[in-house]
């Protein structure tokens, strides 16, 4: 059962959907791992962490777009998220990802930002997407800058502190 009006979108290897009631647990299993989810705004507790899903459930019905879960072809399992994010308070609209573990170095977040980027520019005509990094995420910097952005400026994130925010190329800057 699907909880938001979230297109369907496909890659080679991954299924894009809207999170559905099963894509909880391992989200909140994510959000709790405060090692691998404190770049993202990690929880200790377990009902703050199931709240950030619902957000994300009330951000697709708020803004028409949100985060994704990727779904694994060949298995049918989550193996994380990727999406535009704009709730109150952003500075723009920001394309974000995360994978979860047992998934990474497998390309799995460039392969779902590209098709993500895709969508936002060719299907929402947004002009332009920014994808806001804590410092010291090296990870997630090498992944903007494969993408093609560039470091623009430091703000302040009022949820998570100093933010590095990355410009993606525009529509007319990125072939389809």
């Amino acid at each position: 059962m699907t909880l938001t009006q979230a297109p369907y979108l496909e890659t080679d290897r991954l299924i894009l959907r809207g999170p559905e009631p099963q894509d909880a647990e391992p989200m909140i299993a994510f959000l709790l791992d405060r090692a691998r989810s404190d770049g993202f705004g990690g929880y200790d507790h377990r009902g703050d962490a199931w709240r950030w899903f619902a957000l994300n459930v009330g951000h697709w019905h708020l803004r028409g777009y949100g985060y994704f879960t990727i779904e694994m072809k060949d298995s049918g399992r989550p193996a994380g998220i990727s999406g535009i994010w704009n709730p109150e308070g952003w500075p723009e609209p920001e394309l974000g990802w995360v994978v979860f573990a047992g998934y990474e170095g497998r390309g799995i977040a460039h392969e779902a930002a590209l098709r993500v980027r895709r969508y936002a520019y060719e299907d929402l005509r947004l002009p332009t997407l920014t994808s806001n990094i804590v410092p010291g995420n090296t990870r997630s910097i090498a992944l903007a800058e494969r993408l093609g952005a560039t470091f623009e400026r430091r703000y302040h994130n009022y949820h998570m502190g100093e933010d590095l925010l990355y410009r993606h190329p525009g529509p007319d800057e990125v072939s389809a």
